[in-house]
């Protein structure tokens, strides 16, 4: 009888580490594709507001602050899963030179433990363009 609670014990201890490896793996993967998502969406969106009449006649960079915005959104909306809210905070949008500094945050919550956890996820980004002119 001893020997069966210890198997009893050890095997709902195994369970309750695999829950809770499980949850912080799912929270991390979850902040890290939003990192990445962040990043690579304002790379492309910095890269689409530049303003080429600008370029070709002056030879400065310059992004045009409504259009990067647009862009922004749009491509962030399309690649962002559904299954969060995001909040976007763009902070400054400085046209010559390009830099961009901006902030998404979202919620996580999980029933686990039968008890509501939410943690905020925010990631901040500041993204200055360079390029060989």
């Amino acid at each position: 009888m001893k020997d069966s609670f210890w198997g009893i014990f050890i095997i709902s201890v195994g369970i309750i580490t695999m829950v809770i490896i499980f949850f912080f793996q799912e929270l991390t993967t979850t902040d890290e594709q939003i990192y990445t998502l962040l990043r690579e969406t304002t790379e492309s969106a910095m890269y689409d507001a530049i303003d080429y009449g600008v370029l070709t006649q002056s030879k400065t960079i310059k992004i045009n602050r409504e259009k990067f915005v647009e862009n922004f959104v749009r491509r962030f909306a399309q690649s962002a899963t559904l299954q969060n809210t995001y909040q976007i905070d763009i902070y400054d949008v400085s046209e010559t030179p390009p830099k961009v500094s901006l902030k998404v945050s979202t919620k996580k919550s999980t029933t686990a433990t039968n008890e509501v956890i939410t943690f905020d996820l925010i990631n901040k980004l500041d993204a200055i363009m360079e390029t060989p002119y």
